[in-house]
């Protein structure tokens, strides 16, 4: 458990990094592009990869947290029986769409790999790259899905 808990938490890190140097590189960006200095066309499109990456990171580690987006409203007015059921209602639905998520994400590595399909724009880079973390992560919030139900 502790070594899944410092996984989650590696990669909360990873995220918070990204989210901070993107950060950081759109603002210099931003003031060298005012300042005269040559255009980094690259931050723009690092950014634009850096956000899902940065998202798909953070995502089992807020579920882990019980912090991720959810309706509490509806739960705060059902008897506690039926919030608890709705619960773990949910908590099904969430792994067996994460499973899926899992399945077509190895499905799309492999047929993107297999034809060896490039992302060109600025930088160019095997597109399957970009797709690498889906069924990681969403392995992860499976696992913690079914980490909740057993709770």
């Amino acid at each position: 458990m502790r070594a899944y808990v410092f996984i989650l938490q590696a990669f909360a890190y990873v995220a918070a990094v990204l989210v901070g140097a993107m950060a950081l590189a759109v603002t210099l960006d931003v003031i060298g592009r005012n300042l005269g200095w040559s255009n980094t066309g690259w931050v723009v499109e690092v950014t634009e990869y850096s956000l899902p990456v940065a998202t798909l990171l953070i995502a089992p580690y807020l579920l882990y947290r019980n912090e991720h987006v959810r309706l509490d409203v509806v739960l705060a007015i059902v008897p506690k029986r039926v919030s608890l059921f709705l619960e773990r209602c949910a908590d099904v639905l969430g792994m067996m769409i994460c499973a899926i998520f899992v399945w077509y994400g190895i499905r799309l590595i492999f047929d993107s790999a297999r034809l060896g399909s490039m992302m060109v724009k600025t930088l160019a880079i095997p597109e399957w790259w970009q797709y690498a973390l889906v069924p990681v992560c969403f392995a992860l919030l499976a696992l913690e899905f079914a980490r909740r139900l057993r709770a």
